[in-house]
């Protein structure tokens, strides 16, 4: 069974930083990628930021040039450094990952981030 378990959320103050993982518990290869989405209270899910199996990299441009995504082959890990926090970014951050084979999607359970302005 394929588990994405996410970790490193917390309480911050605004202006600060935090590293969110995501470690799967098979080869981060067999996605070809993965990405973090997050869910505001009353808002829809939205993508933050997503990296391919090849190091490509996209991000979300209310977070462009505050949070980097990065990925650990070795570790099977995923990484969402997220620095300068706003309070708007205050949401459950969700790991994804995409399976190269048939596409399917799969969900971590989901980590709470919240800035205090």
């Amino acid at each position: 069974q394929v588990q994405l378990v996410e970790s490193g959320g917390g309480l911050v103050q605004a202006g600060g930083s935090l590293r969110l993982s995501c470690a799967a518990s098979i080869s981060i290869f067999s996605f070809d990628a993965m990405g973090w989405y997050r869910q505001a209270p009353g808002k829809q899910r939205e993508l933050v930021a997503a990296i391919t199996s090849a190091g490509s990299t996209n991000y979300a441009d209310s977070v462009k040039g505050r949070f980097t995504i990065s990925r650990d082959n070795a570790k099977n890990t995923v990484y969402l450094q997220m620095n300068s926090l706003k309070p708007e970014d205050t949401a459950v951050y969700y790991c994804n990952g995409r399976e190269a084979v048939w596409g399917r999607p799969y969900w971590g359970q989901g980590t709470q981030v919240t800035v205090s302005s």
